[in-house]
């Protein structure tokens, strides 16, 4: 795991300055604690490239990189792991290739010396990388699958630049700082922001299953990979889960190679432990890594140490308290743009907790994606059939009963989750499920906008972007379109990018079985019976973990890395808020109305209602443009 860089300066007579290179690497010490290597040629245009790397796989000299072929035409820099990279390196040596390491880097630069652009297909890991071919003055960048490693770049009339962190992208100092306003209604509305945009004017992620190639100045994009959901398997129960237990075996296996500790992040839920338990049965002493709280509620810690107990597991917990305001600034630097998923302070806070014992550590990332393990999928369902009751039974009877539930301020309370269901029900299914993803409804980020904001955004380009997953792609039912819209969005541009930097921030590698490209694709192959029976989430691996975990493990309620922040906020948290908030500052940039963000917090602040996700959104967007643009 590391961190890679780039620039291309195609102005006529100019030499590329190795300072340039080095300042961008230095800026990604932490993803590659272990080496530092550049490459720097300047002919026709200069071009350098830079790596900082973080030793997995054969910790000697050998694996340096910016790493050549034999003959010094190609350089590559990579980022991730190749887990069949001993078998692709076996098929390679058949037809004379000839390796100086044991990495799985040379194999990268083999494969594409035989298959260009085609390696990509034989690749099965997480990756991100770049290979510069002098013959043809050509660059080709590639991101894996699903988006695990990240890749950003930027490009004008002069520069091509890339790397794997904005702050590593933004220090080649070629880059001028402008804020891409129209991506501030995507951000606000799901607290993140969609590939392939970025805050930043002309910066961009190359999206997941994409490759990039820029040569004459030109940069063109092409798709290589994407789930089938179309072709189901003929196939019964029992052999459904006698397959998928075989291959998710398989996908945790192909993870444990590495040649430094190795450990896994068991938060407890049902896919981490049953990673801890597929590895306990490979025969592996086991070291796992637990997050709690002190407020009960959000404290999962017993359900984890049951199952580090059945499997005699070296564990290790972690109690988080609400002293975080010095990992808050932290996060905002690591992440370079602005980023609300709260549960980016437990997952560093559990990385860095586990950086003191091991290397790598699993995880159960994407189960939740491809065993249908959401509740917004069963209240998706539901709402279908709600939808379908007579009218006046509906609006009538029904919906005046439950949208009067009282609100609750309680993450986890019932009467909250039917009031939000009913809500839901009353919006055609795409804002439905728009506004089930959503940190602020399109109603209240239209009231908390000035006035002249307002008028630089469609207020439905958030529509259109959750639209086109669940619409332009043939699928079996709505579950398959749920599913691939999920994968496509959430997935790659929250969770995905959460763990990479946090767990990159304390140089820890992460590896996610469940993200394994022939087990996702496996799934996607399934009929909808065998993952969503009678509306029961995850209803295969259930079936399958009986013979593995706890029951009360195995159907305790899902609750997700919730962070009690919004209790936080009342309380330890209660003076950051207003400094950064309720400042002059604030309201000085002239995105928000004064007015509404005050009662906004004020009714959050007093106990009346819970503006949690909203408050924390509006936080790291205050923070990101005191640190990156101020």
């Amino acid at each position: 795991m590391c961190g890679i860089c780039g620039v291309i300066d195609y102005r006529a007579g100019n030499n590329l300055e190795e300072d340039t290179i080095r300042r961008m690497c230095r800026k990604m010490q932490h993803r590659g604690p272990d080496d530092e290597g550049i490459y720097i040629k300047n002919n026709r245009l200069s071009i350098g490239l830079g790596h900082r790397r973080l030793s997995i796989i054969d910790l000697s000299s050998a694996g340096h990189q910016p790493m050549p072929n034999e003959d010094n035409s190609l350089w590559l820099v990579l980022n991730g792991e190749i887990y069949n990279f001993q078998e692709l390196r076996k098929d390679l040596e058949n037809k004379g290739h000839r390796f100086r390491s044991n990495t799985d880097t040379e194999v990268v630069l083999h494969l594409y010396e035989d298959y260009a652009e085609d390696c990509l297909r034989y690749l099965r890991g997480m990756f991100a990388f770049a290979i510069w071919d002098e013959r043809q003055d050509k660059l080709f960048l590639a991101r894996d699958r699903v988006g695990k490693k990240p890749l950003i770049y930027y490009y004008d009339s002069q520069y091509f630049c890339f790397a794997s962190e904005f702050t590593a992208l933004l220090d080649c100092g070629l880059i001028e700082k402008k804020i891409n306003r129209s991506m501030i209604n995507p951000y606000l509305t799901f607290g993140y922001i969609p590939a392939p945009y970025s805050i930043y004017e002309g910066i961009y992620k190359l999206p997941p299953a994409h490759f990039a190639v820029f040569k004459n100045n030109k940069l063109t994009l092409t798709r290589y990979w994407s789930l089938d959901y179309t072709h189901k398997l003929s196939i019964n129960e029992k052999e459904a889960t006698g397959e998928l237990e075989r291959i998710m075996s398989e996908a945790v296996k192909l993870r444990l190679e590495s040649d430094v500790p190795l450990g896994v992040f068991l938060s407890g839920g049902l896919d981490s432990s049953t990673v801890v338990a597929l590895m306990a049965k490979l025969g592996r002493k086991v070291k796992t890594f637990s997050i709690g709280f002190a407020e009960e509620s959000y404290n999962e810690l017993h359900y984890a140490r049951k199952v580090a107990s059945k499997y005699q597991t070296e564990h290790h917990e972690l109690i988080i308290t609400p002293k975080i305001a010095e990992i808050i600034p932290l996060l905002v630097e690591h992440y370079g743009e602005p980023y609300a998923d709260s549960s980016a302070i437990p997952s560093y806070c559990v990385a860095r907790e586990a950086k003191r014992f091991v290397t790598v550590a699993l995880n159960g990332d994407g189960g939740d994606e491809s065993f249908a393990g959401y509740e917004r999928y069963q209240a998706m369902y539901l709402a279908q059939y709600y939808c379908q009751m007579p009218r006046l039974l509906r609006e009538k009877i029904l919906n005046k009963i439950f949208t009067n539930f009282p609100d609750s301020i309680h993450f986890h309370s019932w009467s909250r989750r039917v009031r939000r269901f009913f809500e839901g029900t009353r919006l055609p299914w795409l804002e439905r499920y728009r506004r089930w993803v959503s940190m602020f409804s399109q109603d209240l980020v239209n009231e908390i906008y000035s006035e002249k904001f307002k008028n630089i955004f469609r207020s439905d380009d958030t529509l259109a972007y959750i639209s086109q997953y669940l619409t332009s792609t043939p699928q079996e039912g709505l579950l398959d379109r749920l599913l691939h819209a999920d994968i496509s969005t959430n997935l790659p541009n929250d969770l995905l990018v959460k763990m990479d930097i946090a767990c990159m921030a304390n140089s820890l590698e992460c590896r996610s079985p469940f993200l394994d490209q022939e087990f996702m694709q496996f799934m996607a192959s399934l009929p909808i019976r065998f993952r969503f029976k009678w509306l029961e989430k995850k209803y295969l691996l259930k079936k399958i973990a009986k013979e593995y975990l706890p029951k009360d493990v195995i159907y305790r309620p899902k609750r997700g890395f919730g962070v009690p922040v919004g209790y936080w906020f009342r309380q330890e948290l209660r003076d950051f808020i207003s400094n950064h908030l309720l400042s002059p500052k604030f309201f000085k940039r002239g995105y928000f109305n004064r007015t509404a963000v005050e009662n906004l917090i004020k009714l959050h602040l007093d106990g009346k209602a819970d503006y949690t996700s909203q408050i924390w959104t509006l936080l790291m967007f205050e923070l990101w443009h005191q640190r990156f643009i101020d």
